[in-house]
């Protein structure tokens, strides 16, 4: 096989993977709250990357941007409580697709912060991209509902996380860069749980449940996939150009709609399918545009 179609193929099981992590995640939010989930999923992680770390010690990186790194994480951070909320309130297509408008946000950031040029191709792609994202929310005047609200952050945390990253490589190890987000997810929803009391935003609120048999395999099954999804999201972006890979990496959405009728999804109405297709195109211009 050539090298573009095994990049392909390995991003088609990425984004499976992603699809089983979102309704492993979904199908949890009917025992916990949803900052519970993310933090056991964080927690896995955290165990897989301090494991790699013993296994294989950092051997030199400059450092020397504390500050940015933990932006890194508590970006990502919130972007994932977001995610997992939506995941526990709307269907688990709009909500992956909310937070695969991350590439989209990424575009303007990267060309506010990192001065990266925009070229028209871009530009129109933003645009077909945000018409996406209205059809979905359906505005009613200026007033959205809060997982459309929490939507939006999901695709902007990530967006603002992944642009830090592309300054971060240049000081850390990745798995330091990774770790930071790890960590942050783990602590963060703990400090949130201990001070439930004192929280008002609804989506931080979370009263911690000890998991039973049927629920660590569900956490079990989260962490295996989104690991799995990892490690072969990076194979495909190191098989072939990151352009066709970040547009195939759009099936997630496919996928999702597919499990998510499976566990009781209803389908989506005629604005929100065509808001899914306009952000899928929009975000599938922006990669090929890299």
């Amino acid at each position: 096989m050539s090298r573009v179609n095994i990049g392909v193929w390995y991003m088609l099981f990425a984004s499976f993977c992603f699809a089983i992590m979102g309704a492993m995640a979904k199908e949890l939010s009917s025992y916990m709250d949803s900052l519970e989930v993310v933090f056991f999923r964080n927690l896995i992680g955290v165990a897989l990357i301090g494991l790699s770390l013993v296994k294989s010690p950092i051997k030199e990186q400059v450092g020397g941007k504390p500050f940015l790194l933990f932006f890194r994480g508590f970006m990502g951070f919130l972007a994932l409580v977001a995610f997992f909320y939506n995941i526990a309130h709307i269907s688990l297509a709009d909500a992956m697709t909310f937070s695969r408008t991350s590439p989209i946000f990424t575009a303007i950031f990267a060309f506010l912060f990192l001065k990266e040029r925009l070229n028209l191709k871009q530009v129109v792609a933003l645009v077909v991209g945000f018409l996406g994202i209205v059809f979905i929310m359906k505005p009613n005047g200026l007033r959205l509902d809060l997982t459309d609200i929490l939507g939006l952050l999901s695709g902007i945390g990530a967006a603002l996380a992944y642009t830090s990253v592309k300054e971060l490589k240049k000081y850390y190890d990745t798995r330091v860069i990774v770790l930071s987000f790890m960590l942050t997810g783990t602590i963060g929803p703990l400090l949130l749980i201990v001070f439930n009391d004192y929280l008002h935003l609804e989506f931080l609120k979370a009263t911690f449940v000890m998991p039973d048999l049927k629920m660590w395999a569900l956490i079990a099954g989260l962490g295996i996939s989104a690991t799995i999804a990892q490690v072969y999201m990076t194979k495909a972006y190191g098989a072939t150009k990151a352009g066709i890979v970040g547009a195939v990496s759009y099936a997630n959405i496919l996928f999702s709609l597919i499990i998510g009728v499976m566990l009781g999804d209803s389908l989506p109405d005629l604005w929100g399918a065509i808001g899914i297709v306009l952000v899928v195109l929009g975000g599938i211009l922006v990669a090929r545009g890299k």
